[in-house]
């Protein structure tokens, strides 16, 4: 059995409880308020000096920092996404189907793995923006049940299921949403949700998401099932570190962005000036120098958190012959020669030695050498702020399923060197 199960099992409840990125980044903010954390605006002047404070961009990013009392050297950074593959509702989403049904019209945001979506309970979540007296409101939505359902073909009418087969977006993945006396009625329920009349809603960015609770699995329980683990896991787990920690010499910064998974390039992606904007607002915030500017970025380090694959148990050949990363044997330092992860042998032995001090286990990933990996938010990130940067990330199998598996010993180890990084 696990020794210490009490991490994990948060982090499970929080990926519960968090069904979209805008939902990561509003249960953040919810914790951060109740530790006394100020909350700033973009929009806003801001008057900063040495405490905790945090900042959001499209209620789907977040940038939590904390202000060492003494004069910093520079800026301690761990950055992860708070978005998942999924479907994502379209406007004017209600169709007829074979005089007998309602679907919802959807479109696929990320690269998931389709075939894991059929026959199993949906929901919708998101936002929506709503008519509050002549202004723009965003509100949270989250319908609490089982809702929708994308029905598989059976393999009588489709004999080659088995065979393999090439998934159509627009034909095989739309959800059932009711009988024809559903129509009319998916934005009212919305509404219902969101606590408005459905002429209100103005707009709206809405997603399906898996039913399925996360769980406990294995013999000894040394393995977790969930939704989301890509990579609200990390989010999790290096928030947990992050608010532990009391940082002595660098600026401690727990960055979450948004559309990692469709590429970053958005304003409250990697790729925005969100991170940068953040560092320079700072800076400029408690008087510092451009010269101090530079050179305290000189002196910073980020750790791009986002998982990584274990090797399968049915399919070791598609590892590397010899980095070959297991659940639950440690922190996954991860390794590209083009670059589609950061790491390269300064950042490496950087985090070897935090892993040390946090007596933390670590192992090492590459792809195969015929193969090409995906990337991450690292590479993406230094486009915008130049820091040394290592990529790492939790062991798992079945990324971008919509059911995920991990190790359930491998959250701690994030949590304790993230205490450790971010207490520097």
């Amino acid at each position: 059995m696990v020794k210490n199960k009490n991490i994990t099992q948060k982090m499970m409840d929080f990926i519960d409880a968090s069904p979209t990125a805008f939902h990561v980044v509003d249960n953040i903010r919810k914790d951060l308020v109740k530790r006394d954390f100020v909350e700033l605006k973009e929009s806003e002047e801001w008057d900063l000096k040495p405490g905790n404070y945090f900042v959001t961009r499209n209620d789907s990013a977040v940038i939590s920092f904390k202000i060492p009392k003494k004069n910093y050297k520079g800026f301690h950074m761990i950055a992860s996404h708070s978005d998942s593959p999924s479907f994502k509702i379209k406007e004017n989403p209600e169709m007829e189907a074979a005089g007998a049904y309602i679907k919802l019209n959807v479109e696929r945001y990320g690269g998931m793995l389709c075939a894991e979506w059929f026959d199993r309970p949906l929901s919708v979540a998101g936002r929506v923006l709503v008519n509050k007296k002549g202004k723009v409101e965003s509100k949270l939505v989250n319908i609490d049940r089982d809702l929708l359902m994308i029905p598989s073909l059976a393999i009588h009418m489709n004999r080659e299921a088995n065979d393999g087969y090439k998934y159509n977006a627009q034909t095989d993945m739309i959800p059932v949403f009711g009988d024809k006396g559903a129509a009319d009625s998916f934005f009212a329920l919305v509404a219902k949700e969101a606590g408005v009349k459905n002429s209100d809603i103005l707009g709206h960015d809405l997603f399906l998401y898996n039913r399925v609770k996360p769980i406990f699995w294995g013999a000894n329980e040394e393995f977790i099932g969930s939704s989301r683990l890509d990579d609200q896991e990390c989010v999790y787990c290096s928030f947990e570190g992050f608010v532990a920690a009391k940082p002595k010499d660098y600026v401690a910064m727990h960055c979450v962005f948004d559309n990692e998974e469709v590429g970053s390039g958005t304003k409250q992606g990697a790729a925005s000036t969100f991170l940068k904007d953040t560092i320079e607002r700072i800076n400029d915030g408690l008087g510092r120098t451009r010269q101090q500017y530079h050179t305290a970025i000189a002196n910073s380090f980020m750790i791009s958190a986002d998982n990584a694959h274990a090797i399968h148990p049915n399919h070791a050949d598609k590892a590397d012959p010899v980095n070959r990363p297991v659940m639950n044997e440690g922190i996954v330092i991860k390794f590209n020669a083009d670059q589609k992860y950061t790491t390269d042998a300064v950042s490496a032995a950087q985090f070897k030695v935090l892993c040390q001090e946090a007596q933390v286990p670590f192992q090492i990933f590459t792809n195969r050498s015929d193969m090409r990996g995906g990337s991450t938010l690292g590479n993406i990130s230094t486009t915008q702020v130049a820091v040394s940067t290592v990529d790492i990330g939790l062991a798992q199998l079945g990324m971008h399923s919509p059911y995920e598996s991990a190790g359930s010993k491998d959250p701690e180890y994030l949590s304790k060197v993230s205490e450790v990084f971010f207490g520097k």
